[in-house]
């Protein structure tokens, strides 16, 4: 008699973590960083606030630093729009950074950037997955610029590219100055386009030029 081989039966294929349960996932990462902090945060926690297994969890991020970078991603993902292509340096800039200074960002940064510091396997995700494709953006922006002849044949852009980034930032998170849109226009038209251009400043308006 011949003897059949035996069936066997394929292991289950876990669900992959996407959709709606990876945005409840990353929500829940961003609500506990601005709670405790990127040091005190931990999968587990992220996992019960989301109402997940840690195995979820692991299935989709390798690690906290990669699922913090994603996290982060996600609530600043304006840069996953097209870059602004206004026609002048003036206004892609300016378009660049609506938005940026929103309570809620600017919190999420401050948590960020102290963890730059402590944690080097996050920064060095962070900083390829984060800030290269910002500093990408900029730097087309000053790419289209120079194609124009708007741009000063010596300017530095590894220099000036960061520069409107690190200015706002730096008044939003160490003066604690709200972020406008009026300011940051101010820093691109006082500090950024005579540097660029070599134009001279635009003078702020008195008050008794401003409109109401």
């Amino acid at each position: 008699m011949t003897t059949q081989p035996a069936t066997v039966t394929p292991a289950p294929t876990r669900p992959r973590v996407e959709g709606a349960r990876e945005e409840e996932i990353l929500d829940a990462a961003v609500e506990l960083l601005l709670e405790l902090g990127y040091d005190r945060l931990t999968m587990d926690q992220v996992a019960t606030r989301a109402r997940a297994s840690k195995a979820t969890l692991y299935r989709r991020w390798a690690s906290k630093q990669s699922l913090v970078v994603d996290a982060v991603n996600r609530s600043k993902k304006a840069v996953s729009d097209p870059a602004p292509d206004t026609g002048n340096l003036r206004d892609d800039l300016v378009q660049s950074f609506c938005g940026a200074g929103a309570p809620h960002n600017i919190r999420l940064l401050s948590v960020v950037i102290s963890a730059l510091q402590t944690d080097a396997e996050f920064a060095e995700a962070f900083r390829s997955q984060f800030i290269a494709p910002r500093v990408a953006m900029t730097q087309q922006a000053y790419a289209r610029a120079a194609e124009r002849g708007e741009l000063l044949a010596d300017v530095d852009l590894s220099v000036l590219g960061p520069a409107l980034a690190g200015i706002v930032l730096h008044r939003a998170i160490v003066l604690g100055e709200q972020i406008t849109p009026a300011l940051v226009e101010r820093v691109v038209d006082q500090i950024i386009l005579p540097a660029a251009t070599g134009r001279r400043p635009v003078a702020d308006p008195s008050p008794d030029e401003e409109t109401p």
